[in-house]
């Protein structure tokens, strides 16, 4: 069986506009969590905003400080 990755890798290639759908849907659902109260869902605006291509400003800091 296949890893999660390389299947993401293999549709993501094949419906590219899919992705960028996924993304979108992922960043209003997290705005709607964060607008609501007692949901923990408002992480999701970062991981659309990662599958759009856009990194956050400060996550190779982020990193850094982790990676004793």
């Amino acid at each position: 069986m296949e890893s999660w990755k390389v299947l993401y890798n293999k549709i993501s290639q094949k419906y590219p506009r899919g992705k960028k759908v996924i993304g979108v849907v992922l960043i209003i659902l997290g705005f709607l969590a964060l607008i609501t109260p007692l949901t923990p869902g408002a992480w999701l605006i970062f991981v659309g905003l990662e599958l759009l291509g856009i990194r956050i400003a400060i996550w190779d800091k982020i990193k850094s400080k982790f990676k004793l």
